[in-house]
């Protein structure tokens, strides 16, 4: 019931942009811009974990993108989520573009599944609601898409705050799987994994990997996969590389 409550007081109490805080407005323009206003670009994280597939992101973690994405994922600001479902659709587009297209099939968005405990205790499932959102935005365009949460926990995982990049990687090694039955969903799409940030690459190679065994041979070998989040650190963009 906490989304609920969330979006009753959302009604009826003063908003202010997630991003800076200015009243009046849950997204100024300047922040919207920030978020989404440039193509999604290709990032990797150093060092890029083994099996990592090509990843997009839409904009830097830092500032107003930092903002927006802790206060619809930390602090219930669910009306954020269709700004940063439009950029998450950005950068999908991006990086199904930079890993040989979707040969005419459906793009099937797979939201990087986060612990039943850290969904309980935020009262919603932020990466889910961002990926559905992204969606949308991509059907609006004309893209044939749907969300597809066919990934889950097989087995509890540590918090990862704190963790270095190869601990993440060794938290998280064979932790994920995908649902009985979805590797029959899969096959009738192009899968992009979705997720909100990534920091290490870890949770998406690992999730990769988990796609890549539950869906089996497909067209003569094993499925495309491809990544694309809302954000990255600065550093991970390519363009930023010397």
């Amino acid at each position: 019931m906490r989304w609920w409550w969330r979006e009753m007081t959302g009604l009826v109490l003063p908003v202010a942009c997630g991003g800076c805080g200015r009243p009046r407005t849950p997204l100024c323009d300047a922040c919207g811009r920030a978020l989404a206003g440039a193509a999604g670009r290709r990032v990797r994280p150093v060092p890029e974990p083994a099996g990592l597939p090509v990843v997009c992101a839409a904009a830097p973690y830092a500032d107003a993108v930092r903002a927006v994405l802790l206060g619809h994922k930390e602090r219930g600001a669910l009306g954020l989520a269709r700004p940063l479902g439009v950029a998450l659709a950005g950068a999908v587009r991006a990086s199904v573009a930079a890993s040989g297209g979707s040969g005419g099939l459906p793009l099937l968005l797979v939201p990087v599944p986060s612990a039943r405990r850290v969904v309980r205790a935020r009262g919603h499932d932020a990466t889910r609601r961002v990926a559905r959102a992204a969606a949308g935005e991509l059907r609006r365009r004309g893209t044939a898409a749907r969300a597809l949460p066919v990934l889950r926990q097989r087995r509890p995982v540590a918090d990862q705050s704190g963790l270095s990049a190869r601990e993440r990687q060794e938290n998280l090694a064979g932790a994920l799987e995908v649902v009985p039955g979805g590797g029959r969903l899969l096959a009738g799409g192009r899968p992009v994994l979705v997720d909100d940030l990534m920091t290490t690459g870890a949770s998406l190679a690992e999730a990769a990997r988990a796609l890549r065994a539950g869906s089996g041979p497909r067209n003569g070998g094993l499925v495309r996969v491809s990544a694309a989040v809302v954000a990255a650190p600065p550093l991970s963009f390519e363009i930023n590389r010397n």
